[in-house]
């Protein structure tokens, strides 16, 4: 019997002599896909997928796509409510920031989707498994779906989905327009309440998708990078906007703290405040889920918010929980440092 120990380092070199054919699946209709690692090839018909980080099983699901390994979520574990009557039974395979590559290997997938951002280091050994593409950060949902799209021949479906998402965006933008008039467009805050801080996210996905529906910017985050992190309530004045969105998880701490910095008269001071534009929504749809199903369910919580006409979100084919999704669901994946991984300086995130 070989010890464990020494079968774990010999499945990469074994799993590369086994896929070594795929090298020549140009002959048998494989295509070429440029990524953020480079360029692979891809065989024509892809079955067994591996998704490595949220915006990826988003953008699967959306087109039709039961991978046959994801990672687990950041909230709602072991999936996102949104997308667990797509994914029953799926195996999950571990974290998005440590996959656990033994397990993948298990799998035998022909294609992993990951992200330059989250998994550069073990590309080596991912790329010995299946043929890897990857997109350069965690949050584009765009270029997640183009990507994945590009490499299982789902293009047509992708550009439907994306088509339908320019058109709620332009419906958006021209009802909140004729809405709000000359107080269009306004500044935005993204608050996520932690603890022991409070986050303001200016760039990631919920900052990207804000942006491309006309919103500006709080003062305070212009050129900050990712955003600012805040612990002492005296930086309240930082979160002055004309619309404060709240971030809120279940836990009786974050609770705490959100009451005691709502509770400060430096708060009731802010402009979002005083005109009743605080509104609290869903951390999934807004940071985690990463993806076009993510993004139309962060689209329908605005239209609710803003009270405008709700046109109903474009439905994935095939996914028994898109239309859900689409009308409940948004990653962020953050260091415990403080500096985040998805959606603020690192999802960027």
């Amino acid at each position: 019997m070989i010890p464990r120990a020494r079968a774990r380092r010999r499945w990469p070199a074994a799993l590369l002599a086994a896929l070594l054919p795929l090298g020549a699946a140009a002959a048998d209709g494989g295509h070429r896909v440029a990524h953020a690692f480079g360029e692979t090839q891809i065989p024509a018909t892809p079955q067994r997928i591996v998704t490595l980080y949220q915006g990826a099983t988003d953008s699967a699901v959306a087109l039709g796509i039961t991978p046959v390994g994801v990672v687990d979520a950041w909230l709602e574990k072991p999936m996102y409510r949104y997308l667990r009557d797509d994914l029953a039974g799926v195996e999950h395979v571990g974290l998005e920031t440590q996959p656990n590559l033994e397990k993948i290997a298990w799998l035998d997938p022909d294609l992993i989707v990951a992200t330059r951002f989250r998994h550069e280091r073990v590309r080596p050994l991912l790329t010995q498994i299946a043929p890897t593409v990857a997109t350069d950060t965690v949050f584009d949902f765009k270029a997640s779906l183009a990507l994945l799209a590009e490499a299982t021949g789902r293009e047509t479906r992708a550009g439907e989905l994306l088509r339908d998402w320019d058109a709620r965006v332009a419906d958006f933008r021209r009802r909140i327009e004729a809405t709000l008039g000359d107080a269009w467009p306004q500044k935005a805050a993204v608050v996520r309440f932690k603890s022991d801080h409070v986050r303001l996210y200016s760039t990631g996905f919920a900052g990207s998708i804000l942006d491309e529906l006309g919103f500006e910017q709080p003062d305070a985050v212009q050129d900050q990078g990712w955003g600012m992190k805040l612990t002492s309530e005296e930086n309240i004045p930082v979160l002055n906007a004309d619309v404060i969105f709240v971030l809120l998880e279940p836990d009786p701490a974050i609770e705490r703290n959100y009451r005691h910095w709502r509770s400060h008269p430096l708060w009731q001071r802010l402009d979002a405040v005083e005109a009743e534009r605080v509104f609290e929504v869903d951390t999934v749809n807004w940071i985690m889920g990463g993806g076009i199903l993510a993004a139309n369910a962060m689209l329908d919580d605005l239209y609710r918010h803003y009270g405008l006409d709700h046109p109903v979100a474009h439905e994935a084919p095939g996914a028994a929980g898109a239309s859900e999704s689409t009308a409940t669901a948004g990653c962020y994946a953050e260091s415990d440092a403080g500096s985040l991984s998805h959606d603020a300086g690192g999802e960027a995130c």
